[in-house]
């Protein structure tokens, strides 16, 4: 089942009745979107790690790779047991991101990456909590739970930084999306290649997340 595609304009259509629960092309879409999101957040994490000149910031860094890595863990789990397909790369829009906050210098790095993981996980929030109320797959219910404490958690240390330009999260947060569709879907992975797995930084201090059954 590949489950790279946008949804289509169906997001209710069902396309595979498992024992844990009718899934829709939606539960499918959300399930490349968690895997998306941890593939360029843990980018920006460790890139924070080694460019910031705040503490505020590596520590948001150390809080991103080690929480990014237990959910993708999750994810891939997830993906597996239902036959989904996941991208190894994240959307060219998320690409897009990386490549700005590599860009940047040391001093603008940590408003550039504070406000652009606060507005693009406030989007991801929201995501959640819809299809968290809407699936009636169980195995979907408990990723959207650990999807929605981790963006919680990544929120909330990014905000402690004192760094995030709220008027500009908030305008990116809700403004409708203004590019095509194939600059917001990840790319299919590469034919014969072994999956990409996401891994915690080194003397990482943050304790893993306990793994929602």
């Amino acid at each position: 089942m590949l489950g790279v595609q946008k949804v289509s304009s169906a997001p209710d259509r069902i396309i595979a009745a498992p024992e844990t629960g009718q899934l829709s092309e939606a539960d499918r879409d959300f399930v490349v979107k968690v895997r998306a999101a941890g593939l360029w957040e843990h980018s920006v994490g460790l890139m924070a790690l080694q460019k910031s000149t705040t503490k505020a910031i590596r520590t948001a860094g150390q809080q991103l790779v080690a929480d990014d890595a237990s959910l993708d863990a999750a994810c891939r789990r997830t993906a597996g047991q239902l036959g989904i397909t996941l991208p190894d790369q994240p959307s060219p829009q998320q690409q897009g991101f990386v490549s700005r906050l590599n860009a940047d210098s040391p001093e603008r790095f940590g408003t550039d990456m504070a406000t652009t993981v606060r507005a693009v996980d406030g989007q991801l929030l929201m995501t959640i909590a819809s299809v968290r109320s809407t699936t009636k797959n169980s195995l979907i219910r408990a990723l959207a739970a650990e999807a929605n404490d981790t963006v919680l958690d990544h929120i909330t240390v990014v905000e402690k930084t004192g760094l995030v330009d709220f008027d500009q999260a908030v305008f990116q947060e809700t403004s409708p999306p203004s590019l095509p569709a194939h600059d917001l879907t990840p790319p299919p992975p590469a034919a014969g290649q072994p999956q990409v797995t996401l891994t915690p930084p080194a003397g990482s201090t943050v304790s893993p997340r306990p793994t929602v059954e």
